[in-house]
């Protein structure tokens, strides 16, 4: 076999490992979905910010059309809402509301997605495997089943054809990028542009997604508050993640209990997202209230069950640096640290003035953290408002003072911060967040980030 005919045999291979690979047919089908559906909003929306007016009709439009479609769209709103100055404050709010539940694939498709996952006789592999799905989700949608050893199970399914959804959806998502920079750009969004594509690429590979979620069973083996599923690797592909079944109530059915449950929960949050990344360089971008549950303990609610793994972000230790840097010279009204902090991050041309501007932020965030009191995370703020008067003083100054350029690593960290402050307010949470974040922090260097997260990447590689 000559070279040329090589190339060929092993793209043949390529093609029938991985038949749903940007398939022109269902992208071409999804472009013209998506754009039905978001263009006239689209165009409205651009009409409201060129002349005028109240925009709060185009902005439910545009959630009941992206809400219509399913699909990693609504993930990506959800996102790109949380991101200051990206969208006006209108389509921001009603976007936060959107909700990633899909219509559920039927059971045909299931044996069909099932069997090319794990072979026609993929039955043999289960003890009992439920009909109908307990989840659905943007990606895919889960099946709750029992291995021949007792052992229950969650089966994460791929829908069909979601690497050519994924690009049709980005595509189309570039609309409302440049929209954005047409009419409002005192943000550059080029960079949150393209770590949005590749995070949302990212999970499509399920693979990766059970790497993860033994990264995180390594790192927080030592929490009580927080459970991380096993993996059940000998059945798990890329489009088909096993883990173990973990029972729990949704979050937000807490919102009444007493103040020492709330609180626990509210705690059982922080230490589930910063722990990973003060000491690991590790963060889960999407705080989402479906990617986690209550665990009962005796009884009561003992903490969260942490499920899905999909969008994780893996800082370089420098990156922690800045962190540190940046609520050291906060605390301590360290100038120079704050500007290292920021061009550590990416942040470039940083005049004065933009310093000041990207402080109003900074001191948003991280205000809880430098105050050594038990208290909520902004006291009488709606979770629907958290940080909305914030990114309007950020934008009000942007706009005398110039455009700036978000590096694309600050985002899932930022995303992160006001997904967790929403749920403590949900909660109406009182910690002291100060000693929790002091805690996780401990005598912080780069070296030992370094170390640490190359222990726990050993750990998750030995627990295949």
């Amino acid at each position: 076999m000559n070279m040329a005919e090589s190339q060929r045999h092993a793209y043949c291979l390529f093609m029938i490992d991985d038949p749903e690979q940007n398939r022109l047919s269902a992208r071409m089908g999804r472009y013209a979905k998506v754009g039905a559906n978001v263009g006239g909003v689209a165009a409205r929306m651009a009409g409201t910010r060129l002349f005028g007016g109240d925009s709060s009709g185009e902005a439910a439009l545009l959630r009941l059309a992206l809400g219509r479609l399913k699909g990693p769209l609504v993930k990506v709103a959800q996102l790109m809402a949380t991101i200051p100055d990206l969208l006006p404050a209108d389509y921001a709010a009603e976007l936060q509301t959107l909700q990633a539940d899909a219509p559920a694939m039927g059971w045909v498709f299931v044996k069909r997605r099932m069997a090319s996952e794990l072979g026609a006789d993929w039955q043999k592999h289960f003890a009992s495997f439920d009909r109908t799905a307990a989840a659905a989700a943007s990606l895919g949608q889960v099946h709750k089943a029992t291995l021949p050893d007792g052992m229950r199970v969650a089966c994460k399914l791929q829908y069909p054809d979601m690497a050519s959804v994924v690009e049709a959806d980005l595509q189309q998502l570039k609309l409302l990028f440049a929209l954005h920079r047409q009419f409002d750009g005192v943000i550059d969004t080029s960079e949150v542009a393209h770590e949005i594509a590749d995070r949302v690429r990212e999970e499509l590979d399920y693979v990766r997604e059970a790497g993860h979620a033994r990264l995180y069973g390594a790192m927080l083996a030592d929490e009580p508050l927080v459970r991380v599923p096993r993996v059940v690797d000998a059945l798990s592909t890329r489009r088909l993640l096993t883990l173990e079944w973990l029972d729990g109530t949704r979050m937000l059915t807490h919102k009444e209990a007493t103040a020492d449950v709330r609180n626990r929960l509210a705690q059982a949050m922080f230490q589930a997202w910063w722990l990973p990344f003060i000491r690991h360089g590790v963060i889960h971008g999407d705080p989402h209230l479906g990617n986690y549950t209550v665990f009962d303990d005796d009884g009561a609610p003992g903490g969260i069950n942490l499920l899905d793994y999909g969008c994780i972000r893996i800082f370089p230790p420098r990156f922690v640096g800045g962190v540190v840097d940046l609520y050291e010279g906060l605390r301590t009204g360290e100038r120079d640290r704050i500007v290292h902090a920021y061009e550590t991050w990416g942040f470039r041309k940083l005049s004065p003035a933009l310093v000041d501007t990207l402080n109003i932020w900074a001191r948003f965030i991280f205000g809880p953290l430098l105050d050594d009191r038990a208290r909520t995370i902004a006291d009488g703020v709606k979770p629907s408002e958290y940080g909305r008067r914030e990114v309007f003083r950020v934008r009000q100054e942007l706009r005398r003072h110039g455009a700036l350029t978000i590096p694309r690593e600050f985002l899932f960290m930022d995303r992160a911060a006001i997904g967790l402050g929403a749920v403590f307010l949900h909660l109406n949470a009182e910690l002291n967040f100060y000693r929790l974040f002091n805690t996780a922090m401990g005598s912080f260097s780069s070296d030992a980030v370094a170390n640490l997260q190359a222990d726990a990447l050993h750990a998750a590689e030995l627990a295949r």
